[in-house]
């Protein structure tokens, strides 16, 4: 299913205080509804629009970032244009997965966009007069994902509307008679209705069937495409872990006071950490602690918990002196150190006046 649908609009969005200001930085956390501003600069920013193309349609918005590892999860179909129409933004899809092409089919159309974006929290107006706590900043969009969803928070407009084709007899005219006509090199009897209409099907059926075979080889190419992207992040990944498989003194140096870090600032907020947690496990413990019931996975984890632990203080070891080295022997060293003070003492035996008292 190739279809042109608008996918985002300008104007106020609402979402929220906990969406917009987690953290409460800006006391909106417990506020139900936060106006946020979608204005030009940001919706049709080039940047912005130029990150969707490529990027999956997915059903519904998955829980994580789509990303090479795990797109052929999530994806069901490919951004393959953009353009400005009106106020909105609207996207050329390609949808190739069954199921989901019956599902638009039985009525799920509205789309809702996935990306990442920056927000600024201050006072804004939109152009109805409508006042806003926040807005998106300009050029800051990334696009991740469009989604297939039942209810978007666009609105209705955002969605996969229904395009009735032209009737192709509309076109003949009866005021000038013609009794033949060539098309596409076929020679039809126009004075003849049923071969006329004959010839036509035959024209449009083979007309189908090329459109078919186009829209599987796009299919197919968009298949081909994103393969090579698998394959190519495949490739980038394994030649990141060879090289890091050989981690130089300082890198191990770096990550013990990562580690060192994380594990105090997880004390430090009450989490008891054992030796069998690694880094991600300690932050996954201090998101669960302070944010129970969240589905957050992989690197929300970890911006979850630098927000939460930003502020936490934490003690830097410290190199601590040791003393002078102390000077260790064993039983045959100290003989060797005798013998030779023996020696250093006969040699030089002859120098000493004699004593016969001494002798004595």
């Amino acid at each position: 299913m190739a279809v042109r649908a608008r996918a985002a609009r300008t104007g106020v969005y609402q979402y929220a205080g906990r969406e917009i200001d987690p953290d409460n930085t800006h006391g909106l956390r417990d506020t139900a509804v936060v106006n946020v501003l979608r204005d030009e600069s940001a919706v049709f920013d080039e940047r912005a629009v130029r990150s969707f193309i490529g990027k999956p349609i997915t059903d519904d918005h998955p829980s994580q970032p789509v990303t090479a590892d795990n797109w052929r999860t999530h994806a069901r179909g490919t951004i393959m244009g953009a353009m400005r129409d009106g106020e909105y933004l609207a996207f050329d899809l390609m949808l190739t997965d069954a199921p989901t092409v019956a599902k638009v089919n039985a009525g799920k159309r509205e789309l809702s966009n996935g990306y990442a974006c920056d927000v600024e929290i201050g006072d804004f107006t939109a152009p109805d007069g409508t006042k806003c706590q926040a807005r998106q900043k300009p050029g800051s969009i990334i696009g991740n994902h469009v989604a297939l969803v039942d209810r978007g928070r666009a609105g209705s407009d955002c969605a996969i509307c229904d395009a009735l084709p032209s009737n192709l007899f509309d076109t003949l005219k009866t005021e000038k008679p013609v009794k033949t006509m060539v098309i596409d090199g076929l020679t039809v009897d126009m004075a003849n209705a049923d071969t006329a209409i004959a010839t036509v099907q035959t024209l449009i059926a083979a007309r189908d069937a090329a459109t078919g075979k186009v829209t599987t080889l796009e299919a197919q190419t968009v298949a081909d495409a994103a393969t090579l992207v698998a394959k190519d992040a495949e490739i980038a990944k394994l030649t990141k872990a060879l090289a890091d498989a050989k981690p130089t003194l300082q890198q191990l140096r770096d990550a013990g006071k990562a580690f060192a870090v994380i594990e105090a600032k997880a004390k430090a907020n009450g989490v008891a950490v054992t030796d069998a947690m690694d880094e991600a496990a300690i932050m996954k413990a201090v998101v669960d602690k302070a944010m129970p019931g969240n589905t957050y996975e992989g690197e929300h984890v970890r911006i979850a918990f630098d927000a939460l632990t930003k502020d936490t203080k934490v003690d830097q070891p410290k190199v601590q002196p040791i003393g002078a080295p102390a000077q260790i022997t064993d039983a045959h060293t100290d003989y060797l150190n005798d013998r030779a003070k023996q020696r250093a003492a006969l040699s030089s035996a002859w120098k000493t006046p004699f004593n016969a008292a001494d002798a004595a």
